[in-house]
């Protein structure tokens, strides 16, 4: 890469906490000039502040369910377990192509599943399969494989962890007087998103493998560290009470509690009404006890899960700052506003996956993307005669597109594999474009 592309990238790539400040003045801007009917700037000023300040804090409940999940995601990629199953995944690939593709199936398949656990895993698998190249003396193009490792944020959405889908299927959730409660069975399990999630799991994957073979190498080699892998507990000398932080029994009693109390839950309930955040969080929680050694090994790695995570907790508020100025300002109605005025029934969905895309920029969480967005969509969705459950999978596919271009989910991948955000971009970009295509054709044909 040229010194003047290398100068470019970062004048349109800031880091990600930057991005984020940037994105905050912008949207204040925006809202003082677009939202301010008739008042005078001064007067103006100090309800914009309180906008900001309102949503600063309005979204730590929602952040702590996602660093919850995030960490845990984390702590299981930190297991023996899944470290053996690296170690095997390794022995499968020799070329930059083969690694993609495989480094991308796999992160997209856990995606489906479980966003964190997928973000952590994918990123670790990157690095490892980086240094046993460079321990076999094979070049490769590691910021290619990074970014394989972060496509796996292209199907979160419609996933088993998908914010807006699990949110609507809640009781009590804020949309709930107007829409109801909406199943999984009607949204991540409905035709249209299992259609979509077949096309990207195929085509993803080979387009890495594609992108491989004309791209094998590159001068990146980011910076590659050792990972901690928390298999057992040190010899050292315990007495009295202290032995139940190293008894193998007593982590995997707790991990027994929750697992019956999930069983319950599940044998008393409809499947498809009980799996939102707070319940694939219960099944993360007794896993990742259930494969660890010990409560004293399941506190280290957790200590090391929450320091990588770290920088997207401390982000969140900010976020949320956006948010509220874009939801109590008015600034986000008049964003959709516009979107919906340019579409009728057929072209409703596209238009909110655009729409959404872009709003993803300045609310990078789904949830809270979901809190500004939804009542504006479900109004239109509703007026239209669009089934609500369609526009707000259009509203995730919109997501999960411009999270390739978005570099805040992507922190926790760029700190565990050493690279920069502009050096998987470029790869990322081709990507959100053959998403574009896929979650395009799948709202029209459904």
């Amino acid at each position: 890469m040229t010194k003047e592309k290398k100068i470019f990238l970062q004048y349109i790539l800031p880091s990600p906490f930057s991005l984020a400040i940037i994105l905050t003045f912008i949207t204040f801007l925006l809202a003082l000039f677009l939202t301010s009917d008739n008042k005078t700037t001064l007067a103006y000023l100090p309800e914009l502040f309180g906008f900001w300040q309102k949503g600063f804090w309005e979204l730590l409940s929602f952040a702590m369910q996602m660093m919850i999940m995030l960490v845990l995601g984390n702590m299981l990629a930190l297991t023996k377990t899944f470290d053996s199953l690296m170690n095997k995944l390794c022995l499968y690939v020799s070329s930059t192509s083969s690694a993609a593709l495989m480094v991308s199936l796999v992160t997209i398949i856990l995606a489906y599943l479980n966003w964190g656990l997928a973000l952590i895993f994918g990123a670790l698998l990157a690095r490892k399969i980086a240094s046993d190249f460079s321990k076999r003396g094979i070049s490769t193009n590691y910021p290619l494989i990074g970014a394989a490792a972060y496509s796996g944020l292209m199907i979160w959405h419609g996933g088993l962890s998908g914010s807006a889908p699990l949110k609507i299927a809640e009781s009590g959730h804020f949309l709930a007087d107007k829409i109801g409660v909406i199943p999984v069975s009607e949204t991540i399990f409905s035709t249209m998103n299992i259609a979509s999630a077949i096309l990207i799991i195929t085509i993803i994957p080979l387009l890495f493998y594609m992108l491989g073979k004309r791209n094998p190498t590159s001068a990146d080699t980011g910076t590659l560290t050792s990972h901690k892998v928390f298999s057992g507990n040190k010899n050292q000398a315990v007495s009295g009470i202290e032995h139940l932080d190293y008894s193998p029994w007593f982590s995997l009693l707790m991990a027994s509690f929750i697992i019956v109390a999930i069983v319950l839950k599940i044998w008393n309930s409809d499947v498809s009404t009980i799996l939102n955040i707070n319940f694939i969080n219960l099944i993360l929680l007794a896993s990742t006890l259930a494969l660890y050694p010990s409560v004293k090994s399941f506190s280290n790695a957790a200590v090391e899960s929450i320091g990588s995570s770290a920088s997207i907790m401390l982000q969140f508020p900010i976020y949320a700052g956006i948010m509220g100025l874009m939801k109590y300002s008015g600034l986000s109605d008049i964003f959709t506003a516009f979107f919906i005025d340019v579409s009728n029934k057929d072209t409703f969905s596209l238009i909110t996956m655009i729409s959404a895309g872009i709003v993803n920029f300045f609310v990078p969480s789904g949830g809270g993307q979901w809190a500004v967005q939804g009542p504006v969509i479900v109004d239109a969705a509703q007026n239209l005669g669009v089934p609500v459950q369609k526009a707000v999978m259009a509203l995730a596919y919109g997501d999960e597109l411009t999270n390739m271009i978005q570099p805040f989910w992507a922190l926790p991948l760029l700190a565990i594999t050493g690279l920069k955000a502009k050096s998987i971009i470029k790869y990322s970009f081709i990507i959100m474009l053959a998403g574009i295509l896929i979650f395009g054709i799948s709202l029209f044909v459904f």
